[in-house]
């Protein structure tokens, strides 16, 4: 079958390790199901795999990828919940929890093989492209706002780097929800295509908002954290699962931090069940995913270098087969 792999990691130009051709179809396993992949979606994720983060050689060559859509072995259309064994399910004793493309292929490929009850229905208002978007960034950004970051409509947030798949998705999920959405960006463009797709204003990086607000979801990191903990308002939240600029900012802010009483707040993995919420919450509002291209799979490392490079703004998905519908 035709895939997308990593052949080598750790490069100094990660890009070259990246390869597209021949690899060997799944093979049938008790508890699994074999999926046709219709769509997949492209994460920072799978730069971070290239750079021999989460991927070690003795796995390569690994086909990367966490998150598709696609139809399963009986016709059905289906999501993949991309954490294997997050409650046990499909492992065997003794077998590591992890995510797609840390032990198991993943989803850069016409077939996939993941446990049944990793499989969620597909909203018939979705196309596959849009429901390939969901799994990783998209339910990122549901958990950061909705179960971690506490705010409630009315409420105020803060959206750092806008452009990137987590941050445009708090931006719509935020607006459709009732937050009063503020964000960030370093390009005048994307501060125009953030305030078209809700933020009520965007700013430069460190500009001051004109109020405090209630939470920031951030996902940059060392560059923005000075200013997410200045932009909060006395017991407001923090909530961090990312950090692409670093992870060592030059000022922890730890007076700031507890004289306001600020909670920080990390997010990691997502659960199924809010898998589930965020295709409710997508089907009751009518909100979808951004997309900024979609490219056939062969066309794989033109969308790998449009995310290394930043200027993607939304998701960038590969179709595989007849278009996704």
């Amino acid at each position: 079958m035709f895939a997308v792999y990593a052949a080598e990691i750790g490069l100094r130009e990660p890009l070259r390790g990246l390869r597209q051709g021949e690899r060997p179809a799944p093979r049938p396993r008790p508890g699994w199901s074999r999926i046709d992949v219709r769509a997949a979606a492209l994460n920072h994720h799978d730069l971070w795999s290239l750079r021999g983060v989460g991927l070690t050689p003795d796995r390569l060559p690994m086909i990367l990828g966490t998150d598709a859509a696609g139809v399963d072995e009986d016709g059905n259309e289906v999501i993949v919940y991309p954490v294997i064994g997050l409650t046990g399910h499909g492992l065997a004793p003794g077998e590591p929890r992890s995510i797609l493309t840390e032990h198991h292929q993943g989803t850069f490929a016409e077939h996939i093989s993941v446990p049944t009850w990793n499989l969620v229905p597909k909203p018939p208002g979705l196309s596959f492209a849009e429901a390939a978007c969901l799994p990783t960034a998209w339910l990122t950004a549901y958990r950061m706002l909705f179960t971690k970051s506490g705010v409630r409509a009315g409420g105020s947030v803060l959206v750092q780097g806008a452009g990137g798949g987590v941050a445009t998705a708090a931006i719509v999920l935020g607006k459709a929800a009732g937050l009063r959405v503020f964000a960030t960006s370093r390009d005048e463009t994307r501060r125009r295509r953030a305030v078209e797709l809700g933020a009520v204003e965007a700013l430069a990086p460190g500009q001051r908002l004109p109020q405090q607000v209630d939470a920031v979801i951030e996902t940059v990191g060392a560059a923005t954290w000075s200013h997410s903990v200045k932009s909060l308002r006395r017991g407001g939240t923090l909530v961090i699962s990312g950090a692409t600029s670093g992870d060592r900012p030059a000022h922890a802010e730890l007076t700031r931090i507890f004289y306001r009483e600020i909670n920080v707040v990390g997010s990691t993995v997502a659960t199924k069940d809010e898998l589930e919420g965020l295709l409710s919450f997508c089907a009751t509002t009518g909100v979808r995913p951004v997309i900024d291209q979609l490219l056939p799979l062969d066309r794989a490392h033109e969308g790998f270098a449009r995310m290394d490079s930043g200027e993607h703004f939304g998701k960038v998905v590969f179709r595989l087969g007849a278009a996704p519908g």
